[in-house]
């Protein structure tokens, strides 16, 4: 079982600090660079932000940055409620927040939440880079 009390938070789309939005501002002021990575999944295209799903190939990769959060238990609510979670013990939001394995470029691995896309991927396209800012 992961580590659910980890304060560290992968982050591969619209609050990647390039997006220079509200929340993704409001992450920057929160938290700490720690590197950047990837988790194997697949990343696709939902309409104006990306969604991820975990997968069990290392081929599959999405990449992103991993940041360190500061008063995480605020902080999280906040993400959670602008990611659509309505709690973690449930299905229903659109997103969900879990905790993943990442692979750091410096060449180790941290436990860090990620939010995994929660819908059906059956006609989006597939980001085939697994980097949204290339898409």
């Amino acid at each position: 079982m992961y580590n659910t009390r980890t304060t560290y938070l992968f982050v591969y789309g619209t609050l990647l600090e390039d997006s220079k939005n509200d929340m993704s501002e409001f992450l920057s002021k929160h938290s700490e660079f720690v590197g950047r990575g990837f988790f194997c999944g697949k990343l696709y295209d939902v309409e104006e932000f990306p969604g991820a799903v975990l997968s069990d190939t290392l081929q599959d990769k999405v990449y992103g940055k991993i940041y360190e959060i500061s008063e995480a238990e605020k902080v999280f609510s906040i993400l959670d409620d602008y990611e659509g979670i309505e709690s973690l013990e449930t299905e229903k939001g659109l997103f969900k927040r879990v905790v993943v394995e990442a692979f750091l470029e410096a060449g180790h691995t941290v436990k860090t939440w990620v939010y995994l896309y929660n819908k059906s991927v059956l006609n989006l396209r597939l980001i085939s880079s697994g980097n949204y800012l290339d898409s």
